[in-house]
């Protein structure tokens, strides 16, 4: 039927929607702006030296760790691990990396990731007053592997114990 015989109120109803219709479509062929934050204020994570591949591969090796026994100044497993020692010996071993030897280097090492944000192989970044003084590897599930302390061994802990989550200073992403 052709569009004249209908009333004009119906015309306008028609034309209405079919202008409706053609303004979604084209809306949603449309690409949204691009944006370096997220829409809660977050900037997307910084992209990573590493593979999400070498980043698992690192935490699964971290957890084949525990156990180990602590040692100051240790970065192999006969020799025993302190916590730098350790993540060193990790990112060297799955994924080629030249990690630097101090939890302060450490702390400035790779890429600043918000909590949020953060992914199993991780680097956790623990201390008091901005000096940062321990780290780990973040193994998922709000955990994570590390060498704590002389006469201990390489153990697991969470995050969210009250001990680390009143030390958390960063996160970092090699």
């Amino acid at each position: 039927m052709p569009l004249d015989s209908f009333s004009p109120a119906l015309r306008r109803l028609s034309l209405a929607l079919a202008t409706t219709a053609a303004l979604l479509l084209v809306g949603c062929s449309t690409a949204p702006p691009k944006s370096a934050h997220t829409d809660y204020g977050i900037p997307p994570p910084p992209p990573s030296e590493i593979s999400d591949q070498q980043a698992q591969d690192a935490a699964v090796y971290a957890l084949g760790l525990v156990g180990t026994p602590y040692r100051y100044g240790g970065n192999t497993p006969d020799s025993g691990f302190d916590c730098s020692g350790l993540i060193g010996f990790v990112y060297r071993y799955t994924a080629g990396l030249q990690v630097p030897r101090t939890v302060r280097a450490i702390s400035g090492w790779g890429d600043v990731v918000d909590r949020s944000q953060l992914r199993t192989g991780d680097l956790v970044i623990f201390g008091s007053s901005g000096n940062a003084t321990h780290a780990g590897i973040f193994v998922g599930e709000g955990r994570f592997v590390h060498a704590p302390s002389t006469g201990g061994t390489v153990r697991m802990d969470n995050m969210d114990a009250r001990y680390w989550s009143q030390r958390l200073m960063a996160v970092r992403r090699p």
